[in-house]
């Protein structure tokens, strides 16, 4: 194994001058209870945008894209991570890996060695805490922006099927945090309504809920309509109209929501009376207004999202092999083209996901 790699290290919270691209970083050394990933790719998600701009912080109440270029200068970086505690730097960004094992701690089996694999990004192995204590690869602990990653063996679950890894590094963060909402919120053969329907969160959860026998109302700009529909969606409804004057009053069961911002009181009045919604996203503002008559006298119930138990990933990979879902890549960059690559992100005019690859030899 080389002792050095290529890797962007994310060198503090701030605009894009803080993604620093080197090939002099230290390949990580494993603990007995760990594994090495030569890395295939790596999906670009808005997880990585968020941690580098500080946009977690509670300083912080515009919408992601306001501070995606520069950063927010307002932004305590003291609560500007998932866990809400301070980074350490550098961090290796990259929520999202596909690749493949080629060293094992002492304790993993080396018959585990040249296994493809997708790391599991909501980690929960030797988080300290109840309940919902868990880590996001990538934030927490170094993740895939580079050409070898490390990760607790548990969390890298071998996949067999003939997709490449580019197409496989756009599942693991957008789908499993879907799959989180869906199973949290109980979805089944009904009716649901998703926000953010072309974005990479938003595709899976269109998929995910065909995939249970719902009809699904999707909400996406016009020009990504045809791409939805192709997806599986019943419906596209238009991101700037008001909801509210679109559906009827009490007509959803369920709203998967990845948007909130200025529209969101419009959600609840489409909601059915004992409707749930799911969140796992605020790009358009985490900030709104509720007026807590609606929420119970209708005998709403709200789920936040962020923990995934074990059996997601393994429920995903299942899907993935037996071809019940497929993936939605935009576009490829190659790793030292992470400034471009979020520049496109930040733009959305994407259907899907964009994906990094990392250089190979």
């Amino acid at each position: 194994m080389p002792e050095k790699m290529t890797a962007v290290y994310l060198t503090g919270h701030g605009g894009f001058e803080m993604l620093d691209y080197r090939n002099d970083v230290p390949v990580p050394e494993l603990r007995a209870d760990e594994v090495l990933i030569r890395v295939g790719a790596a999906g670009i998600n808005n997880t990585d945008i968020n941690t580098r701009i500080a946009w977690y912080s509670k300083s912080v109440t515009t919408d992601t894209n306001a501070g995606g270029s520069e950063g927010f200068d307002s932004a305590d970086n003291e609560d500007a991570s998932w866990s809400g505690q301070p980074l350490e730097f550098p961090r290796i960004q990259g929520a999202d890996v596909c690749g493949e094992i080629v060293a094992v701690g002492t304790d993993v089996d080396r018959d585990r060695i040249a296994e493809r694999v997708l790391v599991r990004t909501i980690q929960t192995t030797k988080v300290e805490g109840d309940g919902f204590a868990c880590r996001t690869f990538g934030s927490e602990c170094d993740g895939g922006f580079a050409q070898y990653a490390k990760t607790y063996a548990v969390d890298a679950l071998r996949v067999d099927c003939d997709l490449t890894d580019i197409e496989l590094a756009s599942f693991p963060c957008a789908y499993t945090t879907a799959e989180g909402m869906l199973k949290r919120a109980g979805i089944g053969a009904e009716t649901v309504l998703i926000t953010g329907a072309s974005g990479g969160v938003g595709s899976a959860a269109v998929q995910l809920c065909k995939r249970r026998g719902a009809t699904v109302l999707a909400i996406a700009s016009a020009s990504k309509a045809e791409d939805v529909m192709a997806l599986g969606a019943d419906r596209v409804i238009d991101r700037n109209v008001d909801i509210a004057k679109v559906l009827n009053r009490e007509s959803v069961d369920v709203v998967v929501d990845l948007v909130a911002g200025p529209q969101w009181p419009g959600l609840l009045e489409v909601l059915k009376r004992g409707g749930r919604y799911v969140t796992a996203g605020a790009i358009a503002g985490p900030i709104v207004e509720l007026d807590v008559r609606t929420l119970y006298l209708k005998d709403l119930s709200f789920f936040g999202c962020t923990y995934q138990d074990e059996s997601i990933l393994p429920a995903l990979i299942s899907y993935i092999e037996k071809v019940e879902i497929k993936p939605v890549v935009a576009k490829s960059y190659a790793l030292s083209d992470i400034v471009l690559a979020q520049q496109d992100f930040l733009s959305k005019k994407h259907t899907g996901k964009l994906v990094l690859v990392p250089p190979h030899g």
